[in-house]
């Protein structure tokens, strides 16, 4: 079947849109590529339909080896969302990650290595098992496609530190057509990618669909207290109607307005990180399905939500990075109709940014602090949880989250294994380098103040928001005349 044949009688379209048609048949030639499309313009695409094309020629030809599509992704849900929506459209798609248990996780191994599925979707953690490796070496890789690729680079807003071992991970698979895919990367992010997949800017072409959504309105909008938010946000819902997202960067402050939109008798619905796995699930669904449903909701919303009708997106506190706001707004108006993009800018949510960036970027000492006691107070850490490290660490002090991310961290350079449910820890390999090399330290704290700088930038800026972004991500088309230097804050200093 031709790709124009699987984009019909698979996934119900009868046109490819933009830059999908060249990027399928330059994989489909075995080229590699960087694709960087806005959220919803259909990145999965790019690879799905090659993948099933290479997968159909194989059977034609009744190859020895079956080939596979491999799918590196960061999150355990997305990974099901997308396995879920190909499975519904009868593709034979998989993925194997920790929320299998282990007899689950041997069954899917062992279909794997009879040639069953056609797409598998993993985690870059996975290439640490050995068991894997054995599996893949039964197969042939015909396609690697990195999504959310802006992972790749430790200069993008979401650095993982396997999605950097990737070069080695393609070296074990037989170096096979690779392809990247992210909605947000800037200039130096692009070159870092490339770099890290073990491949030379010149064999790797690049697809930039730009980042103008003609359909959304960009507004800011600068307040001074919660009653001022408040109203905006009810002038919104009453104005815009529809499906709309209000973003808090604070659980304590979405909790706060959630309370007294219902003394509004506004109906909504409450999303973030602390609530059970499930119960996220129903209000995603809940929301999927609604006409007209209203979501408060931090940054844990957002990935596998691919609803066309959302009317608007709220940002009622300051996000983080001009990355991340704009792959929010990107939920807003997928259907092409107009959606409304406020952002309410009040000043003292810097605070609470500068503070996120301290609780992020711990300093070498730190580290070497939690990595001591980890390893010689193992079984007091494990006896007495989370709580009774924190104490240790910080006496007395109130909210600080360093922990959290010296954890995290450590769980993803490989130097610790660590359950969440029940609470257990167990030292796996030595302190990493990366972690208390201070200047490196140092350097990915600055950037971070440069990112949250750039937005406030945008915040001020008089001119075309949309020019304002487009020239941050580097796509300079000699529109109007950009930012002065301000979005060389965040790309300088390499």
């Amino acid at each position: 079947m031709t790709p124009r044949q699987i984009l019909r009688s698979v996934f119900g379209h009868d046109q490819f849109r933009g830059s999908q048609e060249r990027i399928v048949e330059h994989l489909l030639r075995g080229g590699h590529a960087l694709v960087v499309m806005p959220t919803g313009m259909g990145k999965s695409l790019c690879y799905q339909i090659p993948a099933l094309v290479l997968a159909e020629r194989a059977r034609s030809r009744a190859t020895a080896e079956p080939p596979i599509t491999i799918v590196l992704s960061p999150l355990i849900a997305l990974m099901k969302d997308q396995v879920d929506a190909l499975r519904s459209r009868g593709v034979a798609a998989t993925f194997v990650n920790s929320s299998l248990s282990r007899g689950e996780r041997e069954n899917r191994y062992a279909e794997l290595a009879a040639g069953r599925y056609d797409l598998l979707y993993v985690a870059p953690e996975r290439f640490r098992k050995p068991d894997f490796l054995a599996v893949l070496r039964q197969r042939r890789v015909v396609l690697l496609a990195v999504d959310e690729a802006h992972c790749v680079s430790e200069w993008g807003h979401d650095f993982r530190p396997d999605y950097s071992r990737i070069a080695e991970f393609r070296e074990r698979i037989g170096r096979p057509p690779t392809v990247a895919l992210t909605a947000t990367a800037t200039p130096d992010v692009r070159r870092d990618i490339i770099e890290q997949l073990g491949l030379s800017a010149d064999r790797v072409e690049e697809f930039h669909e730009g980042i103008d959504r003609p359909n959304l309105r960009l507004e800011v909008v600068e307040v001074f207290h919660q009653d001022d938010k408040l109203r905006h946000i009810l002038d919104v819902c009453e104005a815009d109607g529809g499906p709309g997202i209000v973003y808090f960067t604070l659980i304590k402050t979405l909790e706060e307005f959630s309370e007294r939109l219902r003394q509004q008798g506004i109906e909504h619905l409450v999303y973030h990180g602390e609530l059970e796995r499930a119960r996220r699930r129903q209000i995603q669904q809940r929301f999927m399905e609604s006409a007209d449903a209203l979501v408060l909701a931090t940054n844990a919303f957002g990935m596998g939500i691919d609803k066309e009708d959302i009317r608007f997106v709220v940002h009622a506190e300051l996000p983080g990075s001009m990355e991340a706001y704009y792959q929010e707004i990107g939920r807003a108006g997928r259907d092409g109709k107009p959606a409304r993009c406020l952002l309410l800018y009040d000043q003292n949510d810097l605070t609470t940014q500068m503070e996120f960036i301290r609780w992020r970027n711990p300093d070498p000492e730190y580290y070497r602090r939690v990595f001591d006691y980890l390893l010689h107070e193992a079984d007091a850490v494990n006896a007495c949880g989370p709580e009774w490290l924190r104490q240790r660490l910080h006496g007395r002090q109130g909210a600080d989250h360093r922990l959290e991310t010296a954890l995290a961290m450590l769980e993803r350079f490989g130097a610790i294994e660590w359950s969440r449910e029940p609470f257990a820890i167990r030292v796996t390999g030595p302190l990493p380098e990366a972690l208390v090399d201070a200047e490196r330290s140092e350097e990915k704290r600055q950037r971070d103040l440069a990112k949250l700088a750039a937005l406030v930038e945008y915040v001020r800026w008089p001119g075309d928001r949309k020019e304002f972004i487009h020239r941050y991500f580097g796509l300079h088309d000699g529109r109007k005349s950009g930012p002065p230097d301000m979005v060389g804050g965040a790309e300088r200093g390499r």
